[in-house]
């Protein structure tokens, strides 16, 4: 097994788990089997109660665990499905070392963070590496992707562990890759003193970077990698652009340009391999056509849907067509801006704020047959929407947001949950579709499978009245209702799942395909077919 560490200088959002990803997928292209650990050094066990507007998405994996935003950049770049043990936090980490010791497992010492806790920690790290993943072999590199920034308090454990690991493994078998800004001073200069002081933080702590990708707003020229060269005592070849490009899928390829790959397998002593150009191909793509779609959200903030934004493209890179995203807020657009729009989709989300403002987003689009796709609480709100519009039920509502006829109603198993981390319907599970139906259709198969993240659902008290008004529930798992659809609407899909968690650059999310395919023909310029594998 060899290792890729991924450590952070300067600030925090450089980029640092594009960047792993990006690695992966150029390892990947030549033919290595790789996976991938995200490390963060807060406190929390998960990402799952954190702020989505102050960290951004909660990603879920398929065994529910609720993860990083990275975690899903690394799914989609490796287009591999990670689990819980791939996500290791200081919170888990100190959890599992106490319940050592409250065992008496360390057998009367003295529990300290040297060596129990990094000891801890470089376990979690090898577990994750050789985990099998299904449908995959086993994994031949492992990327480790420490979270924060080179200097923080909370980082100190993990990268003292690296440090271990170095040390016990042979020196072909790491790798440490920096990823540091180079800014940009008022002269239009690119500034190399932050990155010597990012990597002079990192020797402090034992700890010698072998690769340096500078993230810049424009290229680093061979005078800038001299420098950094010279002063961060690496060869030239192993400092490493990494401009801003107008999509992260073209990361790898700029990376690739760079000569990544060489400096890569030649500390690694992998050899060379030529690359398979097919996942550049289709992620580069060109557009014929373009789409407009209105995002109806309460938060403005793109990284809190950013799975979605990614589904989007990836159905419509598949379609050649650019699919142009506004977000509009829940709570303040007018329903006037909505005909602008070739389609509507009202994401998921928690509480009662915005509510209103997607449930006539919805009606709009179920009433001027306007392509619309509802995901999780753009599934719940359909049904609410089409009980107090056809029905004539003006109470209804759902259970989470207050008093009135309870379409939407708490799940069975969550009525008496009183914590919140990890406690919702979360992952996968197996979904039958209705023959002769749209569902159906998009993803020609009658049984899928679809990760969740949920605590509400339609109430089955309602359905028979919902069903003989017209509404169509085109799939469920057991007797909960998944999909529902209109049968005389351009596209009206809804499903209480999250298929964007599922998609992938290779693998379009059937729903968000169907979606971009009927936007395109809305605007009277159909999608071309879609990109085979």
């Amino acid at each position: 097994m060899k290792f890729i560490f991924i450590t952070g200088g300067v600030m925090s959002g450089l980029g640092k788990g594009i960047t792993a990803a990006s690695v992966g997928r150029i390892l990947k292209n030549r033919g290595y089997a790789v996976t991938a650990v995200k490390i963060d050094p807060y406190l929390n066990i998960d990402a799952g109660t954190m702020n989505p507007g102050q960290h951004g998405e909660v990603f879920v994996l398929s065994d529910g665990s609720e993860v990083d935003l990275d975690l899903g950049n690394y799914e989609r770049f490796l287009d591999i499905d990670l689990t819980s043990a791939h996500n290791i936090t200081t919170g888990k980490v100190y959890r599992s070392v106490i319940e050592k010791e409250r065992r008496g497992d360390f057998l009367g010492e003295t529990v300290q963070i040297i060596p129990h806790i990094t000891d801890e920690i470089k376990s979690c790290i090898r577990t994750a590496a050789t985990r099998q993943i299904p449908g995959q072999p086993p994994a031949e590199i492992c990327l480790v992707e420490i979270g924060g920034t080179v200097g923080d308090i909370e980082s100190m454990p993990f990268l003292e562990a690296v440090r271990q690991m170095r040390g016990e493994l042979p020196p072909q078998d790491t790798v440490i890759i920096h990823v540091t800004l180079i800014p940009e001073d008022t002269m239009g200069d690119l500034k190399t003193k932050p990155t010597q002081h990012s990597v002079k933080a990192l020797r402090e702590l034992g700890l010698h970077a072998d690769i340096i990708v500078g993230r810049s707003e424009r290229p680093i020229g061979t005078h800038t990698k001299r420098k950094i060269s010279a002063f961060c005592d690496l060869p030239i070849n192993c400092v490493i652009s990494a401009a801003t490009v107008p999509d992260i899928y073209q990361v790898p390829m700029e990376l690739e340009k760079e000569g990544l790959a060489d400096a890569l397998t030649e500390h690694l002593g992998l050899g060379k391999r030529p690359a398979d150009t097919e996942w550049y191909r289709i992620v580069s793509r060109e557009y014929t056509h373009r789409v407009s779609v209105a995002i109806v959200s309460k938060y403005g903030i793109e990284d809190v849907y950013l799975s979605i934004k990614e589904a989007l493209k990836h159905a419509g890179r598949s379609l050649s067509t650019e699919v142009v995203i506004t977000w509009l807020d829940a709570e303040r657009y007018e329903q006037r801006q909505l005909s602008d729009f070739d389609g509507i989709l009202v994401p998921g989300g928690f509480g009662k704020r915005g509510i209103e403002g997607k449930i006539g987003a919805i009606s709009w689009a179920r009433m001027n047959r306007t392509p619309f796709l509802g995901l999780c609480l753009g599934f719940q709100m359909a049904v609410v929407e089409y009980a107090r519009t056809v029905l004539g039920w003006e109470d209804a509502t759902s259970a989470e947001i207050g008093e009135g006829r309870h379409v939407i109603a708490i799940l069975p198993e969550q009525q008496e949950v009183t914590g919140l981390g990890g406690t919702m319907r979360l992952g996968d599970a197996l979904i039958t579709l209705k023959s002769g139906t749209l569902a159906e259709r998009i993803y020609g198969k009658r049984e899928i499978t679809e990760r969740h993240r949920h605590r509400y659902e339609v109430n089955p008290r309602f359905i028979p009245d919902l069903e003989k008004a017209g509404l169509v529930f085109s799939g469920f798992s057991g007797n909960r209702m998944e999909v529902l659809e209109l049968p005389d609407h351009p596209f009206f899909l809804a499903t209480q799942f999250h298929p964007e968690f599922r998609s992938r650059p290779t693998r379009p999310s059937p729903p968000f395909l169907g979606f971009v395919r009927a936007c395109a023909a809305k605007n009277g310029k159909p999608a071309v077919g879609e990109v085979k594998k």
